[in-house]
């Protein structure tokens, strides 16, 4: 059986976390939820076929907050104690990119409705979906939103998803919001919306005092940098050469590799990102993807390598705008960065962000871009 609670009160009795009301009624009712899940018949059991039907899905919770405030926690501790077969987790947006790869799929089979074969397809993967970091900030996620989800929550899905922001607050301002609205709705009805909004912040916490953009490149900045990539993802540091790895999809179509990347945190070369034909569509994908990009190597920037820093200038713009948390190790500070060539003077917007993203007020902000894309 589950021990979600237990767990956590155990994480704040050895000081790992401090009391915190919110996160603690949380933890109880992750708890109760992975018991429910747990006692579901299996597929196929006799008591499932006594039914006549799928059973009845237990209600699903969404946990939203500020930055730093423990969803990630809680959804380790809720995921990785739950014991039953079909649970899947998943970044949203990556779950979207693979609706929308699906839905293209099924077009081409036949010409009717393609929502519900994918939905069933889903729910007879999984009966639990975990999300990290719900967010809707495209009119092609809104529109099939509500008409899938109804689907598979009412055919057996569970869902436990994190976001920064309150459902009422999910694609503000975006085109044809009123479309959206359905699912708003479903979200109140299927899932409980607990907050989390507790007095620590422990992104920042564990950032403590460091700079984030470390000056020069070399051993000590390398090493700064690695420390705080396993306190951001309590990855144990004797298991340092086993980091997981992960390939991130680009608009469906191709992969870039991520040689770091745990938790929402992602670890690049600057030449990775910069040095090699890339564009917005690839720092876009990076950007919704993870809250923390730390990014190792970066030069000075000049005539000789002007396409390096156009590429430099969408990716700190892409980051920026998604409110992304950036760690990076660089061979001069950012004013100092690109002194002459082509761009220099479009370069000020940058050395502007690059300034604003090492603030304590950036920093706290919550991760995704505010405004529908």
């Amino acid at each position: 059986m589950s021990g979600v609670a237990e767990r956590y009160r155990a994480l704040v009795a050895a000081g790992e976390l401090k009391p915190d009301a919110e996160q603690a009624a949380a933890a109880e009712r992750l708890d109760r939820l992975a018991q429910e899940l747990e006692a579901v018949p299996k597929r196929g059991s006799i008591l499932w076929r006594a039914l006549g039907k799928a059973p009845d899905p237990p209600q699903g919770i969404y946990l939203w907050g500020g930055v730093g405030r423990g969803k990630s926690m809680l959804m380790d501790l809720f995921f990785d104690n739950l014991d039953i077969r079909r649970k899947r987790r998943v970044h949203f947006h990556e779950f979207m990119l693979e609706v929308h790869e699906r839905l293209a799929q099924e077009r081409k089979k036949e010409a009717g409705d393609p929502i519900l074969p994918v939905a069933d397809a889903m729910v007879g993967e999984a009966r639990l979906l975990a999300f990290d970091e719900m967010v809707i900030n495209n009119t092609a996620d809104a529109a099939v939103l509500s008409r899938l989800f109804t689907r598979m929550m009412t055919h057996g899905l569970t869902v436990v998803t994190t976001s920064n922001r309150p459902p009422k607050d999910l694609y503000k301002d975006g085109l044809n919001r009123s479309l959206f609205l359905p699912f708003i709705d479903l979200l109140a009805e299927r899932l409980d919306v607990l907050p989390l909004n507790g007095p620590v912040d422990y992104r920042l916490d564990r950032l403590g005092r460091m700079d984030t953009w470390l000056v020069p490149n070399g051993a000590k900045a390398t090493e700064e940098l690695s420390n705080a990539f396993f306190r951001l993802t309590d990855y144990p540091v004797e298991d340092r050469a086993h980091v997981p790895t992960c390939e991130l999809a680009i608009g469906g179509a191709r992969e870039m590799h991520v040689p770091k990347c745990l938790k929402g945190v992602a670890v690049f070369s600057f030449k990775r990102l910069c040095g090699e034909a890339r564009g917005s569509p690839d720092y876009l994908a990076i950007a919704r993807r993870f809250h923390t990009v730390i990014i190792v190597g970066i030069p000075k920037l000049g005539p000789e390598n002007r396409n390096e820093a156009a590429r430099f200038v969408t990716l700190i713009d892409a980051l920026y705008e998604h409110k992304v948390k950036l760690l990076a190790a660089a061979d001069a500070m950012p004013e100092e960065l690109y002194r002459e060539g082509d761009g220099r003077f479009e370069f000020e917007r940058t050395v502007s962000r690059l300034n604003e993203m090492r603030s304590e007020e950036y920093l706290a902000q919550g991760h995704g871009n505010q405004k529908a894309e």
